[in-house]
């Protein structure tokens, strides 16, 4: 009884808002109006793009992030950044080049060319006003001697330089891989300097034959000011048009080039590039509602109704972008998919209107035909749409730990609340104006008055079918001539046949089984995306340099820095055997180990703590090849007593072309270590901030919108018209959401933050298409289960094929964005619609033929009714024979 009462009351204040707007269509149709220019203004005065990569992509709350704060505190992650190598994630400002040799050359033999490109890098010279500022101005200076540091690398090719002019072979220098030692007798670690790399066979010290790559760094000192980050920028950038200038003027060298900035502009340059691919599916999707609303008869047809249901999304997606910068938000890539999501949502409320006014009786007024399609249609769009916002502020909420979704669905429940709004009010008077134009008799596209049947029967046959209003189709009995719509006629008189025959039935379930079981493939194979390049343009300098890379130095993974941040007895045997063990399996660059190994040569015995500091700091620091391990340990003094209260050391693993998964499983080796081991240490890279529990991360929203959406499902079981129509939608939208994760794993794309959106999306589309067929079924008094399904298809059929077709067209254009985050969104949305519209007119149609709810008690019902009407027809005979003779 509730139920019926909470149905009711709906569908009464539903009925009077749209008589309420068809009496007052100039103001429903101007305040929206008058909301978007206000609010597209503010658009275009207060764009602004966000330019931290980090904070949009990368986990908000992160133990990484905890950790780099520590590991900062105790050394300047400013001065370390030459050690802990990161691949695309180097923190500050830098610019970094990777020189490629010919197939079948050797980079070493090219040294001296390679010094002249160094040469002009290190000249190169900035201009800020009026001042001339080069590399020595603005690098990062070592402690010891207060220069720049420089890769060592470097170093290597000075010597091979010198000793080509020496006329010595290249051989006389040694260097060895992925330790070589130095001119000044140091050893240094060149695995992320030198790549491709071909060692010398049987060489016990791993010495280098030859070598297809080198990658140097250029780090820029960051002290936080303005005028410091706007030379930083404009060296960067005069660094990239000196590589292209260096790459035209030495073709037999490939030279790739980054600077901090490029991830941001190439993440940014998506957006530029789609622009006019987003026009031209507005116009795509424009055609196919236009098309789609049309019909033959000129007096019933709504092109201009498909047309102006599309700009309505427009224009409210127009208010919601102003409303949001008006709020100060940030612009970034990702919320590019928003058009597209508003899109699929909103045009899916305009057919579903266009639907309920051609099911509206003719001989009403158009007013009252206005409020019963009102009546008819809002009810259920407002139980999704209050899904898609339920959906989407879950994804908005503070459970969601990656800025770019959240972001993204804050904007999508202003976009749907706004949508919302513009279809009742905007779209409603449009409606208004055409049942209008449609009561008065005038041309749906021309808008002039039709003439008589008489008339035009006397006119050319060109000009009755531009003028025909369906009189010839129209007879006395057919009660509803919008049945001629080309959609509606099709799946009338072909499709709702066809789907329901016995005999195709065994095919459809074969076939889901096909789709279930790829589905259940694809989702035991999910990854996560924690790999930036994921967002980029694909033909990117950014995506270019990652792709060499990831081929020539993924030998070994990103530098940890392992911080011992508490005082350790490092003279005890115990401490350094547990040391030895956490470095296992590790190229380690470590004080400790080269201190161990100078105390075993010079025979020099340090067994307690006060030898060991006194022989570490006056005799092995004091050394020219081990001074630079003073950066890498901080002494404290009590009285006259010395202390090693923190140090550090650096660990890399080795690792295949597959880095970035291989460096996160290394994280989440080391870290559990901290926890059980005595010694107190944390492990850190850059890389760690943007990849540590990265997949934990980008999944939730999708968990939480999910089970948001489930618990509401459960929760109105009960207040609901039908509680089967629940369940039966329950397990539609699992198997569509389940359907499109695992096929879109399939299609290789991984879990990150796009594809974490278009899952959200996924959810509330299958309910949006789903709802009004389920319900419309499971309330259908028919005989047959048959007959039911039939009637449904034949009620919403046309407007989810209308909307899902108009969202599939729209979509092509994204597969010509050279964007690796369109290829997503478009591969994704595809399969939404895909897997809706194959649910909604093949899967659901058979199987709801198989199983609850049954019918026969309605069969029953009306079997009962006609019986009792025929005793009452016969009791009426009997007392009246006359009346029989007259028939």
């Amino acid at each position: 009884m509730l139920r019926q009462v909470i149905h009711r009351g709906l569908q009464s204040f539903f009925y009077k808002l749209g008589l309420f707007v068809s009496r007052h269509p100039v103001f429903f149709l101007t305040v929206p109006a008058v909301l978007t220019i206000i609010f597209g203004f503010s658009l275009l005065n207060r764009f602004q793009p966000d330019t931290d990569l980090e904070s949009l992509v990368a986990p908000s709350h992160s133990l990484a992030k905890i950790e780099r704060s520590l590991a900062s505190s105790l050394f300047s992650l400013d001065q370390s950044k030459s050690q802990l190598y990161s691949d695309l994630h180097t923190p500050g400002r830098y610019g970094r080049v990777i020189l490629l040799s010919k197939p079948g050359g050797n980079i070493l033999h090219q040294a001296d060319v390679i010094l002249q490109i160094h040469r002009a890098v290190l000249e190169m010279k900035v201009n800020y006003k009026g001042y001339n500022y080069t590399f020595s101005h603005l690098c990062v200076l070592r402690n010891q001697d207060k220069k720049c540091v420089l890769d060592d690398i470097i170093s290597v090719l000075e010597d091979l330089r010198q000793a080509a002019l020496s006329n010595k072979t290249t051989a006389r220098v040694q260097v060895s891989y992925p330790n070589t030692k130095l001119k000044d007798g140091r050893s240094s670690f060149i695995g992320h300097q030198l790549g491709g790399v071909m060692e010398v066979p049987n060489s016990k010290d791993q010495r280098v034959k030859s070598a297809r790559a080198i990658q140097i760094t250029y780090y820029l000192q960051t002290y936080g000011s303005v005028t410091q980050d706007l030379i930083g920028e404009k060296w960067e950038s005069e660094f990239c048009k000196l590589m292209h200038k260096m790459q035209l003027d030495h073709q037999d060298l490939q030279l790739y080039s980054l600077a901090s900035f490029s991830l941001w502009k190439d993440f940014h340059q998506t957006s530029l590039l789609a622009r006019g691919k987003i026009l031209v599916s507005l116009m795509l999707i424009l055609l196919t509602a236009t098309l789609s609303s049309s019909m033959k008869d000129c007096l019933r047809s709504k092109p201009f109704l498909g047309l102006l249901g599309v700009l309505t999304i427009c224009i409210s997606s127009v208010t919601a972008a102003g409303i949001f910068f008006i709020t100060d938000g940030k612009y970034n890539s990702t919320l590019l998919g928003i058009p597209f999501f508003a899109m699929g949502h909103g045009t899916k409320g305009v057919f579903e209107l266009l639907s309920g006014w051609r099911r509206t009786r003719e001989n009403l007024p158009f007013k009252d035909r206005v409020a019963d399609a009102y009546s008819d249609v809002m009810v259920s769009y407002t139980m999704t749409s209050s899904l898609y916002f339920i959906a989407f502020g879950m994804g908005a909420s503070p459970f969601t730990n990656i800025e770019a979704v959240k972001v993204f669905c804050q904007n999508m429940c202003v976009s749907i609340l706004l949508n919302y709004f513009y279809i009742f009010s905007f779209f409603g008077s449009c409606l208004v104006f055409a049942g209008q134009l449609e009561q008065n008799r005038y041309h749906s596209i021309f808008c002039c008055k039709i003439p008589s049947a008489e008339y035009l029967d006397r006119k050319p046959v060109w000009f009755q079918t531009m003028m025909n209003d369906g009189h010839h189709h129209t007879s006395h009995h057919e009660t509803n001539p919008y049945q001629h719509h080309f959609i509606q006629h099709f799946l009338r008189e072909h499709y709702n046949e066809w789907i329901t025959n016995i005999y195709v039935k065994p095919f459809v379930v074969i076939l889901y089984l096909i789709y279930a079981s790829f589905s259940f493939m694809g989702c035991l194979q999910i990854s996560d995306g924690a790999n930036i390049i994921n967002l980029l343009a694909s033909e990117s300098p950014s995506v270019s340099y990652a792709l060499i890379q990831q081929k020539y130095f993924s030998n070994y993974s990103p530098v940890i820095g392992f911080y011992i941040y508490e005082p350790l007895e490092y003279w005890n045997g115990t401490v350094q055997e547990d040391l030895k063990t956490l470095s296992q399996g590790f190229n380690t660059v470590s004080w400790i180990e080269q201190y161990y190994h100078y105390l075993r040569v010079g025979n020099i015995s340090a067994t307690n703590k006060s030898e060991f500091i006194s022989i570490l700091q006056s005799s092995f620091l004091k050394k020219p090849e081990f001074q630079h391990f003073k950066n890498d340990i901080i002494f404290s003094k009590a009285g006259d007593e010395n202390n090693i209260i923190a140090s550090r050391l650096y660990l890399v693993a080795r690792t295949s072309e597959n880095t970035q998964r291989e460096a996160v499983e290394l994280l989440e080796k080391l870290r559990p270590l901290s926890l059980i081991q005595s010694i107190k240490f944390i492990v850190f890279n850059p890389t760690f901030v943007f990849m540590d529990h990265y997949g934990l991360s980008v999944t939730m929203p999708v968990l939480i919108s999910g089970f948001g959406i489930l618990l509401v499902l459960i929760l109105t079981f009960f207040l609901v018209i039908h509680p089967l129509g629940n369940f039966w939608l329950i397990l539609s939208v699992t198997s569509i959401e389940l359907g499109v994760l695992g096929l879109m794993t399939l299609w290789n794309v991984d879990m990150d933050c796009i594809s974490t959106l278009c899952l959200i999306y996924t959810l509330n589309f299958a309910i949006d298409h789903c709802a009004p067929l389920l319900y419309t079924f499971v309330l259908a008094t028919e005989h047959t289960r048959t007959q039911c399904i039939k009637n449904s298809l034949q009620e919403h059929g046309t407007a989810i094929l209308q909307n899902i077709s108009s969202f599939l067209i729209g979509l092509i254009p994204l597969l010509f964005v050279p964007s690796n985050l369109t290829f997503t969104l478009f591969k994704c949305l595809l399969l939404a619609g895909s897997c809706t519209l194959l649910h909604c007119f093949v899967i659901l149609p058979v199987f709801l033929t198989f199983f609850p709810p049954s019918k026969k008690h309605h069969k029953k019902k009306k079997r009962a009714k006609r019986k009792e009407r025929e005793e009452i027809e016969c009791i009426e005979i009997q007392e009246n024979p006359d009346h029989v003779t007259a028939v």
